[in-house]
């Protein structure tokens, strides 16, 4: 069994910080990004909480050397990550191997396409914004900024899956010798447009999302972009890389269940789970930690518990969700979490379901047995 595609590189920004250490120490001391809107003029500012990162344009594009107002924010959020998780990676030369970049996102350059949308009408200097709106835009300035050349590059955009998407990606086309390196990830701005979508659909909360807490009331939206670098064997072995973890197995599948909803017993999550186990060759009693999705829907949480229970019977590994701390950060979920999830390994932690009320001490076995009560009804 072969150790998997190396992770030698991630980064991240966040609402609890500009950097993969920062985020670290964020939830390894329980502190949240979750406040009221500050930086989007929206009618919803004072009705519901989000998790927006600290940094203003302004900032990003002084430390970019970019001219003010030029770029979304989803492209400032994603070049600055993808450039730490370039630098940890200690690449001297990008193009020095076939070298890739997939990258997953949601609702693109929306945040200028809606800012200037009216004077488009008006003049065509406001063309820029509008046509930074779609999905490709972000990607093609990451791979501009790194300097790759005639590489491959391309854009995910399945909703909140985009980023894990875009992992398993990267990893299939290193196993299959097309690359050698890809960089892999996503990046989402929150806009108008993605509140009053979520509005719509009735699932925000008022207040601290609360990840599969009985009186959970929906989710707090979040912003941010992060990245890994994947590398095969020889790069590794070529340049003496230090291995952060593996990608080791991975699978997506649907259930065709609903539009928007999960089914109540979880069907797309036992099947994806039991498939990436399969990938891997390992056993559901290897696993020692889940990084849940866990959005605090009543829908989501109680479907992935569902799934969970399914998959691992009765012994369901430790699990939490960290979207207490971040919100759910839309096409950049997957890979926010995958890089919490390799800083869980390295640090051998489980970081704390925030907000949620246990019925006793031990709050997973509370969490446990709360969703075997829900399986049982």
């Amino acid at each position: 069994m072969g150790k998997g595609v190396a992770i030698t590189g991630m980064g991240i920004i966040s609402a609890i910080g500009n950097n993969v250490e920062e985020n670290y120490e964020s939830l390894i001391n329980s502190k949240t990004g979750i406040a009221k809107i500050s930086k989007i003029d929206t009618i919803h500012k004072d009705a519901i909480l989000v998790g927006e990162v600290a940094m203003t344009n302004t900032a990003f594009e002084t430390q970019l050397g970019l001219e003010e107002n030029s770029w979304s924010r989803t492209s400032l959020l994603a070049v600055t990550a993808a450039k730490e998780a370039v630098a940890q990676a200690q690449i001297k030369d990008i193009n020095d191997c076939r070298t890739g970049l997939v990258s997953g996102t949601t609702v693109g350059g929306m945040d200028k396409s809606e800012q200037y949308f009216y004077d488009y009408f008006e003049s065509d200097a406001a063309w820029k914004y509008i046509n930074g709106l779609h999905a490709g835009d972000s990607t093609q300035k990451i791979a501009h900024q790194l300097g790759l050349e005639e590489s491959f590059a391309t854009t995910i955009s399945t909703a909140c899956s985009s980023a894990a998407n875009a992992i398993m990606l990267g990893a299939r086309m290193i196993k299959a010798g097309e690359l050698d390196r890809v960089i892999v990830g996503g990046s989402d701005a929150l806009s108008k447009f993605t509140i009053n979508g979520f509005k719509t659909l009735m699932i925000l909360s008022d207040t601290f999302n609360t990840p599969f807490d009985d009186h959970r009331k929906g989710l707090n939206l979040g912003e941010a972009a992060a990245f890994l670098v994947l590398e095969s064997d020889d790069i590794v072995e070529r340049d003496g890389k230090e291995v952060l973890a593996y990608v080791k197995g991975y699978a997506n599948a649907n259930d065709a269940h609903h539009q928007t909803a999960s089914s109540d017993n979880g069907d797309g999550a036992v099947l994806a789970m039991e498939k990436a186990l399969k990938v891997a060759g390992l056993e559901p009693n290897t696993v020692d930690y889940v990084n849940a999705h866990g959005t605090a829907t009543p829908n989501n949480d109680l479907s992935e518990g569902r799934a969970l229970l399914r998959v691992f019977k009765d012994n369901v590994p430790e699990f939490s969700s960290t979207k207490a701390f971040t919100g759910h950060t839309l096409a950049v979920a997957g890979v926010v979490e995958a890089v919490f999830s390799v800083l869980a390994l390295q640090n051998n932690v489980v970081y704390p379901n925030l907000n949620f009320k246990p019925l006793c001490k031990n709050s997973i076995y509370c969490q446990k047995q709360s969703l075997k009560k829900k399986n049982s009804m």
